[in-house]
């Protein structure tokens, strides 16, 4: 998770097309040498290699199933429900059309960009269309969100606006024409940059999604993304924060919000497995967006490193805070800083990496939820 990267290359190891099980055989030799070649080779490649294999492992047995499934119902039944399930989605999703709205909204970010969506509701159809023209174009930054990142986010509001129960499928997108202009933020050309793309990018166009429909305030739009690590160690969390408000509920504090979908390690194990102490962890006191319903509030963590590592932090809305709706206000900006075990502090930005020394402390505030209402 590089902070600085400008292009792919940086940000580890690119495979195109390697075959990686071959007659029943694992390529253990081929990948391995795969992995650490390059400008950027892997560091730990026992891990990636175990990694690797446990989702083999997992697609074999989901082929089990799948098959065990077509020996008991038939080939024809489980694709005639396979279908069902997707229909059953769409038209859920044509429902939630119904009650949309056309709307534009633009989406400011801490490095200057803009995410740019319209939506247009087609009545008669049931369907809709959803535009990010106007949206920045790719950066030479790492910003820049793959196009499948844009079309999963959207995928993933119109899934939260269905009341059913339903299993999230293809079908929610028949519906819904997406609109994204090629070398933009969200369709970058090769070789653009992505890693933020898809950890801050999609939480970007998820509230603007939210934000131009009307559902809801933004909510913290990071995943306050923190590494460290040296030769022996490497570690990666994503940090919790509020959540938006909306017109008949209150923001949650000290949640992953939308697309961070991960959950932090335990205290105990985290200083058990690395050289670190996790000194503070507790809710941001005020820092959602008041209002009618008031927006959650983020959370502050304080790590002391006990031995020297580099560390990294690669966040948003650490200079434009999550927006409120309906007149609320919007949530406090998130913080990044250092106290050196000297006594002195470094103010960090957004993105940064930096180099810990023995009695360090990282300190990361994480931004509240907008709130609704005035």
């Amino acid at each position: 998770m590089p902070p600085n990267s400008v292009a792919i290359a940086q940000e580890g190891i690119l495979i195109n097309n390697f075959k990686l099980v071959d007659q029943g055989q694992f390529r253990e030799p081929e990948l391995l040498e795969l992995l650490t070649s390059g400008d950027y080779p892997v560091r730990n490649p026992a891990q990636n290699l175990a990694d690797l294999k446990a989702q083999v492992a997992a697609n074999a047995k989901g082929v089990q199933e799948l098959h065990k499934m077509v020996q008991h119902f038939g080939l024809e039944t489980v694709q005639a429900y396979m279908r069902h399930v997707q229909d059953n989605a769409e038209n859920s999703v044509r429902r939630v059309i119904d009650a949309l709205n056309d709307g534009s909204f633009t989406y400011p970010m801490d490095d200057g960009c803009q995410i740019q969506v319209s939506v247009s509701i087609d009545r008669p159809t049931r369907s809709a269309t959803i535009d990010f023209t106007g949206t920045s174009p790719q950066q030479p930054n790492n910003s820049n969100a793959p196009l499948a990142v844009c079309k999963a986010a959207v995928l993933y509001v119109f899934r939260t606006l269905v009341d059913d129960d339903i299993p999230l499928n293809a079908g929610c997108l028949k519906p819904l024409e997406i609109i994204v202009p090629a070398g933009c933020l969200l369709n970058p050309r090769y070789p653009a940059a992505v890693v933020a793309g898809n950890v801050e990018t999609s939480q970007a166009v998820t509230d603007a999604l939210y934000g131009v429909l009307g559902i809801m305030a933004a909510s913290q739009g990071t995943m306050n993304n923190f590494t460290f690590g040296n030769q022996q160690y490497q570690y990666y969390e994503t940090i919790c924060g509020g959540s938006g408000a909306g017109p008949d509920f209150d923001g949650t504090d000290a949640v992953h919000t939308h697309m961070t979908n991960s959950r932090l390690t335990d205290p105990e194990v985290l200083e058990w497995r690395f050289p670190v102490l996790l000194e503070t962890f507790a809710v941001r006191s005020n820092s959602g967006g008041k209002g009618s319903h008031q927006g959650g509030n983020g959370v502050i963590r304080r790590l002391r490193f006990r031995e020297p590592m580099t560390a990294a932090i690669l966040s948003g809305h650490r200079v434009v805070p999550p927006f409120g709706l309906q007149g609320g206000e919007p949530g406090v900006v998130g913080r990044n800083w250092i106290e050196r075990a000297d006594g002195t502090v470094e103010e960090l930005g957004s993105k940064a990496e930096v180099e810990m020394r023995s009695g360090d402390v990282f300190v990361i505030e994480t931004p509240g939820g907008g709130g609704y209402g005035s």
